[in-house]
Parts: structure tokens; sequence; C-alpha cells
């Protein structure tokens, strides 16, 4: 762990930046605080691991009897509204398993694409229709007719 005191940051300024590139850089200043300097992107990563960890406890709690609340209740998560228990304990299960991934790899764009695929499908449920099809039992092969290959440019 890389520790400066407030004169370092004039004397050692190329030190104490090389750290915080490298992870973080604790700053102890003539009060006694410590301040850290880190890269902003582990911050943010920091940031959406916080945010998305106290996210998925409020869906758990959901998910007990009687928890779930009404749309503004919902408030940012009201996307997640249109799913039963069975898919928002899928989803909070997806979730957990991409926070350790992300944290561990220090790398988000799995929990992006995750809410992406999980926004898309509960925009598709949003449809009445589409939300028959998506939850029908299932299809026969009878409901499929054999499509023909478009002819070619030219040919009659």
């Amino acid at each position: 762990m890389n520790s400066f005191q407030v004169s370092d940051l004039a004397k050692q300024r190329t030190a104490v930046l090389d750290a915080a590139r490298n992870g973080r850089a604790i700053i102890k200043d003539n009060k006694g605080s410590e301040l850290v300097m880190l890269p902003n992107v582990k911050l943010e990563h920091l940031e959406l691991y916080k945010e998305w960890t106290l996210n998925l406890n409020r869906l758990r709690s959901y998910l007990q009897p009687g928890g779930r609340p009404d749309v503004a209740g919902w408030g940012d998560l009201a996307w997640l509204r249109v799913f039963d228990n069975d898919d928002l304990t899928a989803f909070c299960d997806e979730l957990s398993d991409e926070l350790v991934i992300d944290i561990s790899g220090d790398d988000f764009t799995g929990l992006d694409e995750l809410l992406h695929d999980w926004k898309a499908t509960a925009g598709q449920l949003e449809d009445p229709l589409r939300k028959r099809v998506l939850l029908s039992p299932g299809l026969d092969q009878d409901d499929f007719t054999e499509a023909e290959a478009p002819a070619e440019p030219g040919d009659k």
C-alpha cells in the first residue's frame, strides 16, 4: 500500500501519481484524515457494484410474501415489474453471479449486457400479444410452414 504525506504531493508527485494510476495512493493530511487517489474507472466500478448490490437486496425483498410494491414503489427498477417471481428470482441469481464476476475482474461490461438483455425481454413482455406468445406453453411443428428462398434478381 502506498501512503504519502501532504508534503509528498510536491516532493514526490510522480511517485504519488504512479501509485494512484497503479491502484491507489493514500495521502495522510495534517489533520489525520486519509484521502485516496485512484483511477476514476475504479471508482465508477465500485459505485456500480454498490448500486446494484443495493438493488439486488431490494429486489430480493420484493420476492418475500406481500413484498411486491406498486408501480411507484419499484422506482428506477420499474422495468422489472413485468416479471413474475420465478423470473425475478432468475434475474436476481444472474445479477448476483455477474456482480461477483465483474468486481473480481474489474470489468463491468457483463453487467451492461445482462441489464440490456433483461430490459429487452421486459420490453417485449409489456405488449400483451407478445407476452402471450412468449409465455405460451409451446409451439407444434404444425405451427410452422416452410418458406421458399427469395428469388435472385433477374430470375423469373
